[in-house]
């Protein structure tokens, strides 16, 4: 009998689909990589989500390895280099995020323009900001995508709806332009200085290096907001502290982070960065279509 660990936290609908094929599962979730290698020996197959890192050691470690499975889009926590050498399969779940993390950078989007977080935290105190708040509508702004892949169409359509112009950098959206006639393909940096909010849903480099520094600020309207709901590389993050600071930029939402968990950041405490703790696939809905994915 095949033997599967599920080291994430994620919908019982996976182990339910492992048990009704026969499959041993066991769900042990919160291991350390030390501890992560002194079990895994035992096991076929493993499922994860962002929290564990597959690091070569992991890998090395695992004997009976045949195939990992990632429940979602992005393997980077994976070594996919080592598994493949290991002859270890590595699969994804593409698409099954795509809803959860397109709503949830449309919230980010909101949050910021309307500046709800001050808002509410102010509120629970008894001060009464009302005549200090003044939002920002998203009608008529100019909402720039960078990276349109599944996450990136859906949120162009969520937008739609608010009479917003779309901007888009993408060399693949040349061949599909017909599918998505309310979007603009451009330079990124017209993309850089024509938006009014910077949304990031590409991949990050394969080498590490943030898409964005301080050279792409200085291109960016002061009145811009970033979004980060792809990967926390893709934009550098002392660098992004540094146009809030000075004004370069208006605000930054941000739900992931160069290091996670983030137990420390130089965005922590920054008034104009909203933060969130890698929410983006983190609904009841999408737990359940990546677990039946995967």
């Amino acid at each position: 009998m095949y033997k599967v660990l599920i080291s994430d936290a994620m919908s019982n609908v996976a182990d339910q689909i492992f048990n009704d094929k026969g499959i041993e599962v066991d769900v042990i979730t919160g291991l350390s990589e030390q501890e992560l290698i002194n079990i895994i020996p035992e096991y076929d197959g493993l499922l994860v989500r962002s929290a564990t890192t597959v690091t070569k050691d992991i890998l090395a470690a695992a004997t009976k390895l045949k195939a990992i499975a990632r429940a979602g889009a992005g393997v980077d926590n994976i070594d996919c280099a080592t598994a493949r050498e290991n002859g270890v399969v590595v699969m994804n779940t593409p698409g099954g995020n795509t809803n959860a993390t397109a709503e949830h950078a449309f919230a980010l989007i909101m949050a910021a323009l309307r500046k709800i977080p001050f808002a509410d935290e102010t509120t629970h105190k008894g001060e009464w900001q009302k005549k200090a708040i003044k939002g920002i509508e998203l009608s008529k702004k100019t909402l720039g995508i960078v990276g349109f892949g599944n996450i990136g169409a859906r949120l162009s359509h969520l937008v739609s709806g608010f009479d917003v112009n779309v901007l888009v950098s993408s060399k693949s959206l040349e061949s599909r332009q017909a599918e998505f006639p309310h979007v603009t393909n451009v330079s990124f940096d017209e993309l850089l200085e024509q938006s009014d909010i910077i949304s990031f849903h590409g991949k990050a480099a394969a080498d590490g290096k943030p898409l964005v520094s301080k050279e792409h600020f200085s291109k960016m309207k002061s009145s811009a907001i970033i979004i980060n709901a792809a990967r926390g590389n893709m934009v550098d993050e002392s660098d992004l502290n540094d146009a809030l600071n000075e004004g370069l930029i208006a605000g930054a939402a941000i739900d992931v982070f160069s290091t996670e968990p983030a137990k420390e950041n130089v965005l922590f405490g920054n008034p104009k960065a909203i933060l969130t703790p890698h929410l983006g696939a983190s609904t009841a809905e999408a737990s359940i279509v990546v677990a039946e994915m995967a």
